[in-house]
């Protein structure tokens, strides 16, 4: 396992172990995660432990063409009930992603240090948050980074049923992103349309300029 130094670089992806990780250690300054995203690369880890980053061989994307809007979520999107925004409210995104209690017991990943680390990102305008607000409350939405017009999504929450799924469905059709990584595969996303792919495919595309 290769530890990184104070040095904004990172080992040869054939160095990857078969879990998905390239490295450990570093930090979490905005250059480092920056340069991290345009390589394919993210930080995954818990509490007490190194920072831990994953460039998985199989990667969980989706081509904005290939979106799947069920009718029921169609008709959800007519009603008008709920108001979508961008960028508003990012610290607040950020915060119920990491606080709110999840089925599949995810969520907790997000830290105190990550989460200063992607506000870090949003005020220099490459992380960006969608909120979902129902009766001005805010009930749903995800944040993620931007890099060579490919939205990386981190985390996203629902307070109410399909909040979530308005937030992705948004950030999707209002946007001209070339793809969304989704990271790792998750059965509420391939729903959605985001299906695996090589990580050599992947690092084309997120290359391309």
């Amino acid at each position: 396992m290769i530890w990184l130094t104070d040095k904004i670089e990172f080992p040869p992806y054939e160095l990857t172990t078969d879990e998905g990780i390239i490295a450990l250690g570093g930090d979490l300054s905005e250059e480092r995660l920056v340069f991290a995203y345009q390589n394919g690369i993210f930080p995954w880890f818990s509490d007490d432990d190194p920072i831990v980053w994953y460039c998985p061989f199989d990667r969980m994307v989706l081509f904005p063409d290939e979106i799947k809007i069920s009718k029921s979520m169609r008709k959800i999107i007519h009603k008008k009930e709920f108001t979508i925004t961008e960028n508003t409210v990012f610290k607040e995104v950020i915060y119920n992603c990491k606080s709110i209690e999840r089925n599949d017991g995810l969520g907790t990943w997000i830290t105190n240090d990550m989460e200063q680390a992607y506000i870090n990102l949003h005020k220099i305008g490459v992380a960006k948050s969608i909120e979902v607000w129902q009766n001005n409350d805010l009930v749903g939405g995800l944040y993620g980074v931007e890099v060579n017009n490919i939205f990386c999504g981190e985390s996203m929450f629902s307070k109410v049923s399909n909040a979530s799924k308005l937030a992705f469905i948004h950030l999707v059709t209002n946007n001209n992103y070339k793809l969304i990584d989704c990271q790792v595969y998750n059965n509420h996303l391939a729903s959605l349309g985001a299906k695996e792919i090589d990580r050599a495919l992947f690092l084309s595309i997120l290359k391309e300029k």
